[in-house]
């Protein structure tokens, strides 16, 4: 199972970006989707955005589309959430997964991914 590691979290006025990455252990290609979930304390964990990994489509939650956009790198071992235009609601507790399945009719689902990074905390002051 491959691991990820989340980084690129901190603090930041609203209206700020940051660019989170998450790093995989191993080459993802074996792998579906690939996809950034959030969850602040007493919430459910909400899917945030995702990639399709041999497509390249991506999938974005309505409250973030327009100002995060997801990547992934050429080698496929590191994929990224760039969050511009960051408001107070954004933070949360960032989180990033991997699917093994191949086709995700809900793409932001966390019941979908079977691997799971630690977190990076992003915080968004007024």
């Amino acid at each position: 199972q491959v691991q990820l590691v989340e980084s690129g979290g901190g603090s930041v006025q609203a209206g700020g970006s940051l660019r989170l990455s998450c790093a995989a252990s191993e080459n993802i290609y074996s792998y579906g989707y690939m996809g950034w979930f959030r969850q602040t304390p007493g919430e459910e964990r909400e899917g945030v955005a995702a990639i399709r990994i041999h497509r390249g489509s991506t999938y974005a939650t309505d409250s973030v589309k327009g100002r995060f956009t997801i990547s992934l790198n050429n080698a496929k071992t590191t994929m990224y959430l760039q969050m511009n235009s960051l408001k107070p609601e954004d933070s949360a507790m960032y989180y990033c997964a991997a699917s093994v399945t191949s086709y995700l009719s809900t793409p932001l689902s966390l019941s979908n991914y079977n691997s799971w990074g630690q977190g990076t905390q992003v915080t968004v002051s007024s």
